[in-house]
């Protein structure tokens, strides 16, 4: 056992240690917009995100922001997105749907579904992904809680996003809010679709509302209505919608896929 001044200094230095190892994940988090035009400011690559929504039943609203990112991150380079999930999770809350991602702009032959039997199977695998300069994004679906999930954990997983230049988005359920070295974390709620132009009965394009709870963007905004086209994001002005009952301009100028709706045309 050492003196008490040895003591001190040593809990000192782990102090520094944790402050400087902390400090780095909120710097980084200012990043620069991808698209300054588009209203929403999309993160650049080598991030951990967090993707946060209250309850399970609006997993698809996580998962459709999740993917949104993810392909506005693929290049010719790094044309893969890598979708973790546990097992008992996959059973329990289902996979991606192809022919849904493709009507909405994203390519399922990009995406590369890995379902683990454990959660260190998934952070293995999750660590192991981020390297392959292959992969521009990780997605890992987490329904539950996990002691392994911890600061340790998620720091790792900050680090190797880092250094490799691909980004991992882990989707979370629930108002628990675990101590994390993400460097953003977003809190999504879905909101009432946009109503078609000669329809307004019928449901329209999806519609998120994103808060950002941590890390700090370019453009210091914390919250967006955002809307989706066939080009990516796009943000929505609340007050007018609200008034209007409308987004501005049809969302999807195509025809849906007829297998979407069981060989029954259908246009958007």
């Amino acid at each position: 056992m050492g003196s008490p001044d040895h003591q001190q200094r040593l809990a000192a230095l782990r102090d520094a240690i944790a402050d400087i190892e902390r400090k780095p994940a909120l710097a980084e988090a200012r990043v620069v917009t991808r698209d300054p035009a588009a209203g929403f400011p999309l993160p650049a690559g080598g991030l951990l995100q967090e993707v946060f929504t209250d309850e399970r039943r609006h997993a698809g609203a996580v998962l459709g922001f999740a993917l949104a990112q993810a392909r506005g991150l693929l290049t010719r380079q790094r044309p893969a997105v890598i979708y973790l999930q546990l097992v008992k999770d996959s059973q329990e809350m289902g996979l991606p749907y192809g022919p849904g991602l493709l009507s909405f702009g994203f390519d399922p032959d990009a995406l590369v579904l890995v379902r683990a039997a454990t959660m260190v199977e998934l952070l293995w695998a999750a660590e192991e992904a981020l390297a392959c300069k292959a992969v521009a994004a990780v997605l890992a679906d987490i329904a539950g809680h996990n002691k392994i999930l911890d600061f340790t954990a998620s720091r790792r997983l900050s680090l190797r996003a880092a250094s490799a230049g691909s980004s991992i988005l882990m989707l979370r359920y629930g108002t628990d809010r675990e101590a994390s070295a993400a460097h953003l974390r977003w809190r999504l709620t879905p909101a009432l679709s946009a109503r078609k132009r000669f329809d307004p009965f019928a449901p329209g394009a999806p519609q998120w509302r994103a808060q950002l709870e941590k890390g700090v963007l370019l453009n210091q905004q914390t919250e967006w209505l955002l809307g989706w086209t066939q080009d990516g994001f796009t943000t929505l002005d609340a007050a007018r919608r609200n008034a209007t009952g409308s987004a501005a301009g049809p969302p999807f100028p195509g025809a849906v896929p007829a297998h979407l709706a069981d060989r029954l045309a259908e246009t958007a």
